[in-house]
């Protein structure tokens, strides 16, 4: 009878020994299989434009195949709930904005079951963070901000604007603006900033919050004219747009851009990921595409953007609390 137990007992050792080994084994090599960088927003807005050159820069790092896949809706809560919820073995990852903080808690305002929460994401580097410029079609009348202003106040909820979603990212800094100006705006929401763009350049609206790299081009083509930045500082590639802090206005805001896994990832493999990406934004590659995009680098490892993620979601959770629920018009 004991040789029978001290067999099984030798076989579950042996067992638990080669299953763990096993597990070592995959987590050592990986990525074997193609990873996706989930852009939760249509093509041509800051995410997407982000998330293409990282996706190159660490395909070449890693030696494996990064794709990214545009998964959109909800004002990007489609993609977000899509990774947090995902299996966490780094072949999923996020490349995310400042909404990822925004989405749930505007649910708890509309008193939703939450699309994901934030604890399920876990950082692995800060990417980008630019301020928001403030433009205008450049058929519409308005040469400055005091003009606009000026005009808006006398027309109430007449002027329009376009944004990637309700609560979204570049409504939430037309809101900013809209309550410190005391203005009546009226809000029309795409799916994402390309098609929010692209509603501005063809006149269905008249103005637009959206980062440099998305306005940049469409500004030195003559389509659309910037009246102000929500930086604490000018943009260096527009120097000549003054902030609205500089004009009197104390609003303040950034669209960054930064990746994230599903909370429960390995550390092997978190490990990997931030080692691999470290170095993908460091190639001259990645730089020069950055450049040409308009987007100053701000890399942050993950413990730093942890901080960064922390200060940024309470100020963005304290306006929307002040703002409050918000009647919201369908998306286009």
């Amino acid at each position: 009878m004991d040789s029978y137990r001290r067999f099984y007992f030798l076989s579950a050792l042996l067992i638990l020994f080669f299953g763990l080994t096993a597990e070592s084994s995959a987590q050592e090599k990986y990525p074997d299989r193609p990873i996706t960088i989930v852009v939760p927003f249509p093509p041509g807005g800051v995410a997407d434009l982000t998330a293409r050159p990282v996706a190159a820069a660490l395909e070449k790092v890693l030696k494996n195949p990064v794709v990214v896949v545009n998964k959109t809706g909800a004002a990007g809560a489609v993609g977000m709930s899509f990774v947090a919820n995902s299996k966490p073995d780094g072949y999923n990852l996020l490349m995310a904005l400042s909404s990822i903080s925004i989405i749930p808690e505007a649910d708890k305002l509309f008193d939703r079951a939450p699309a994901y929460t934030m604890n399920q994401l876990i950082p692995i580097a800060l990417i980008s963070a630019d301020p928001t410029i403030f433009v205008v079609n450049a058929s519409r009348p308005w040469k400055n901000l005091k003009e606009f202003i000026d005009d808006a106040k006398k027309r109430p909820g007449e002027i329009s604007y376009s944004s990637s979603g309700v609560y979204g990212t570049l409504h939430m800094a037309m809101e900013m603006l809209t309550h410190g100006a005391g203005l009546n705006l009226k809000h029309v929401p795409y799916s994402g900033a390309g098609p929010a763009l692209t509603a501005l350049l063809g006149g269905h609206v008249d103005t637009l919050a959206s980062g440099p790299a998305v306005v940049i081009p469409q500004i030195k083509a003559g389509k659309i004219r910037p009246l102000a930045g929500w930086g604490a500082k000018r943009v260096a590639a527009l120097p000549d747009v003054a902030t609205f802090k500089e004009l009197g206005y104390d609003i303040e805001f950034y669209i960054w851009a930064g990746l994230f896994a599903p909370r429960g990832t390995s550390p092997a493999v978190m490990k990997t990921i931030r080692e691999s990406v470290k170095q993908a934004v460091d190639t001259a590659e990645f730089k020069a595409t950055m450049e040409k995009l308009q987007t100053p680098i701000a890399y942050l490892d993950a413990p730093e953007f942890q901080k960064f993620w922390d200060k940024d979601a309470k100020m963005l959770t304290d306006a929307i609390k002040r703002i409050g629920k918000l009647e919201i018009p369908e998306a286009k």
